[in-house]
């Protein structure tokens, strides 16, 4: 068998409907190829390539897989679900149903106009300010954690963006922290910013009463003022 026979014989099926209705789901042609990757490394028994594999057969940095992973999932294209293999160990993997059902709906883009405008542009916003504070790009991973806070805790974006100001302030910037204050929170039935905001001082009254005046405390207070204009500010 010559070479060419060879190229020919090593072939993928993929939905056709995706190469000639991409464009009526909002996404664009470096968005399909790195679907087109994903659907690759998946058939090869990668079900969770990284930003960094993907790069590697892309035209686009890393960080650039990155920003197209986030924007996929953010869509509802690209979903990770956990699954467990027969050795009992829970591993991460993609799934591309969001996208399939969306194909088969004909789901066509919102255009300007339509009022969920403004909810696109908040979710964006704060993928950007936890970038911004933990100073790298999302994995797929925290991107999820986020749209699920959003889509299933029903948490507003305003709330998100000040559990994530609080976590930088008590220097425990990582997710699971953010997700126990936003879930203390729930739990208390604070729903707003303000609520937020007064529960907080209210904790730090009671840890501060009756303590001795020592430079730690005195920290504290100033920690709390800076807290309260972070939270003014979301």
């Amino acid at each position: 068998m010559n070479h060419i026979s060879l190229l020919m014989k090593d072939q993928m099926a993929f939905p056709k409907k995706l190469l000639t209705n991409y464009h009526t789901l909002g996404i664009s042609e470096v968005d399909v190829l790195v679907i087109l990757q994903i659907h690759r490394f998946q058939i090869e028994g990668n079900d969770f390539p990284t930003p960094s594999e993907l790069a590697q057969y892309l035209t686009v940095s890393e960080q650039e897989c990155s920003q197209v992973l986030r924007k996929l999932i953010q869509k509802g294209y690209l979903s990770i679900e956990q699954m467990t293999n027969e050795d009992n160990v829970i591993n991460e993997i993609y799934t591309l149903d969001g996208l399939w059902q969306s194909l088969v709906e004909e789901k066509v883009e919102y255009n300007e106009s339509t009022s969920s405008q403004s909810d696109e542009e908040e979710q964006p916003n704060m993928f950007v300010l936890f970038e911004q504070e933990f100073g790298r790009p999302l994995s797929p991973f925290e991107i999820e954690t986020i749209n699920l806070w959003i889509d299933e805790d029903h948490q507003e974006p305003a709330l998100i963006k000040a559990a994530l100001r609080e976590s930088v302030l008590m220097g425990k910037l990582n997710f699971k922290y953010i997700d126990r204050i936003l879930r203390e929170w729930k739990k208390k039935g604070i729903r707003t910013v303000q609520e937020a905001r007064e529960a907080s001082k209210s904790f730090r009254s009671q840890q501060s009463y009756g303590a001795p005046a020592t430079e730690e405390s005195t920290q504290q207070k100033k920690d709390a003022s800076i807290y309260y204009n972070w939270l003014e500010d979301a």
